[in-house]
Order: structure tokens, then sequence, then C-alpha cells
């Protein structure tokens, strides 16, 4: 664990010493800020409305971020050689794994928190529960973190980080879309394809305030079945030599 942990503050050192970690995020908060006044804020609405809007158009930025932050996790070690020497340290794929898992996610933390002047607006402004901020953004994290290690898998499958950044893209959108796929596919099959959707399914409850188990459990699955999946792409890498 101690090494999982060097490992992502050597990673978390990494964003904020590039120049391309303080763009994701200034980019991100200007165009959620955006959002925010345009679509939360338009209109009359009751400060619950508001901030369930917030958390609605939030969770677009989030999935986003991840993609980003995670993109470049082994993608960028790849194209800068230094792949192998991960492959050849005494941390095991478990470890490597896990500490770049965090370091990517405490960046998105950061975004989060970040963000949290808006809601702060609406509550200054309206009555907000500390329930429905705490619920929205524990399904805001528990999104991100699925989200950063779909991205954690296929930044090790692929030779570069825009490649990365497609393909895992490409499975958060299969992933978000999976409802329409379960709309028209009737029995056990349908109802898999729709426990299987990352954002209709399981986050719209926790941006009204309520935070399910089930959904908890699905993120927490969904993230440790990527994070898995990574590690054996690498044990397979460092067994070919």
């Amino acid at each position: 664990m101690t090494t999982a942990l060097l490992i992502a503050r050597r990673e978390l050192r990494g964003y904020f010493s590039s120049s391309s970690g303080w763009i994701i995020l200034a980019v991100l908060l200007l165009l959620d800020g955006l959002a925010f006044n345009a679509f939360a804020m338009a209109g009359e609405k009751k400060s619950f409305d508001v901030l369930q809007s917030f958390f609605y158009f939030h969770s677009g930025a989030t999935m986003v971020a991840s993609v980003f932050i995670a993109m470049r996790l082994f993608a960028e070690e790849k194209q800068m050689g230094t792949l192998v020497l991960l492959e050849a340290s005494p941390a095991r794929e478990a470890e490597v794994v896990l500490g770049k898992f965090l370091g990517a996610w405490g960046f998105l933390l950061m975004f989060l928190v970040l963000s949290l002047y808006m809601p702060v607006l609406v509550m200054v402004n309206g009555k907000v529960t500390v329930g429905h901020l705490f619920a929205g953004y524990l399904g805001l994290a528990l999104l991100g973190a699925a989200c950063i290690s779909i991205g954690a898998f296929t930044s090790s499958v692929a030779p570069n980080q825009v490649a990365a950044a497609v393909l895992s893209g490409a499975v958060v959108v299969v992933l978000v879309l999976a409802w329409l796929v379960a709309k028209n596919v009737e029995g056990v099959l349908g109802d898999v394809v729709g426990w299987l959707d990352l954002f209709d399914k399981h986050y719209r409850t926790f941006s009204r305030g309520t935070v399910k188990l089930s959904s908890v459990v699905y993120y927490a699955a969904l993230s440790y079945g990527f994070l898995l999946a990574t590690a054996a792409v690498l044990g397979a890498r460092r067994w070919r030599g």
C-alpha cells in the first residue's frame, strides 16, 4: 500500500507540474460555469431543481475530465519510454495500477472541490440541504472513479494518449447509452444491459439527493473490474518481457 501511495503522489505531482493539468482544470471549470448559468440558473426554479440541474450537467464535465485525466496514465509512459522502468520495478502490477488510479482520481476530486462554489451560491440564495450536496458529490466522485478506471485500461492497451482518449470515450458513451438498448430488449438480457447503464440507471438518483447502495456497488464493481483488467495487461507485458 505504501508503494501505491508513493506512485499516487508521483502521479499527482505530474498533473500539477505540467501545463496540461492546469489547462484541463481551467477549461472545464469555465465550461461548467457557463453551463451552470445558461441552463441550471435559467428561468424561475426552486433551489432543489437548480441543484439537480447542476449535478446533471456537472456529470458531463466529470466524465470528460476523467477521460482526459486518465489518457496519460500508461500511454504517456509508453510514449516517453518510461513504462519499461515501471515494469522492471519491484512494485507489483496491482500497486502500480492502484497508485496511478489514486493519483488521477485525486486530481479529479480537486476539480470537483473547485466547482463547489456553484452549489454554495445556490445554498446562500436558497434552501439546499447538506444531504443533497453530499449525495450529488458522492455520485460525481463514484462516476469519475469508474470513468478513470476505464481510461486507465484503455491507456494501458492504446499506443498513445489520443487513442486512449478516443477508446475510453467510446466505452463511456456505450455505457451511457445502454439504457436505449435496454428499452428495446426484453427479458433477462434487457435487465442486464439496463443495469450496466453508467448514467441514467445509477447516477440520476445521486443528482436528486438520494444514495442507493446498489448504485454505489455498481460503480465500485465497475472500477474494480477495469482496474483488475489493467493490472492483467501490465502483468502480461511484464511476463512477455
